[in-house]
């Protein structure tokens, strides 16, 4: 992604945003992405320079801005997707899909331990479609 110039908190915002059902909040979106609200601010700053996000007033609390993703952001997507999709697939190959979901279960358990509520990181490393369960930790937004 380095040479797309997106670090990594660039591209997980980018991916968090296109895999939620609509618009976040930037609280919302620093939750699902791991990060403190002014470690994410920078993030956005980026994203907004580059053409890649929109932020608006919040529908139903104009204090509070929701982060958009542009059509200018879709071929990074497409970038993004492809890395993260051979990535999970070196990842997790061999692996039958009942030992993973097992694995996830165990991951969820402790990450629910050791994370304060609302802080824990999303674990998701099957496509959606290929999910039996959703996957769900303290309060973060889909995936």
């Amino acid at each position: 992604m380095a040479s797309h110039g997106l670090t990594e908190a660039r591209w997980l915002v980018l991916l968090r945003l296109s895999r939620a059902p609509g618009p976040l909040t930037q609280k919302a979106l620093a939750a699902a992405v791991g990060v403190q609200g002014p470690t994410l601010v920078r993030t956005l700053d980026w994203l907004e320079a580059e053409g890649l996000i929109e932020r608006r007033a919040a529908v139903g609390d104009r204090r509070a801005k929701s982060i958009h993703l542009t059509d200018r952001a879709r071929p990074s997507l497409a970038n993004i997707q492809a890395v993260v999709d051979g990535l999970r697939a070196e990842l997790f190959d061999g692996l039958d899909d009942a030992d993973l979901r097992t694995c996830l279960r165990v991951f969820r358990h402790i990450v629910g331990t050791l994370a304060p509520e609302g802080r824990a990181p999303r674990l998701d490393p099957l496509p959606a479609a290929d999910r039996d369960e959703p996957v769900v930790t303290a309060g973060v937004g889909a995936a």
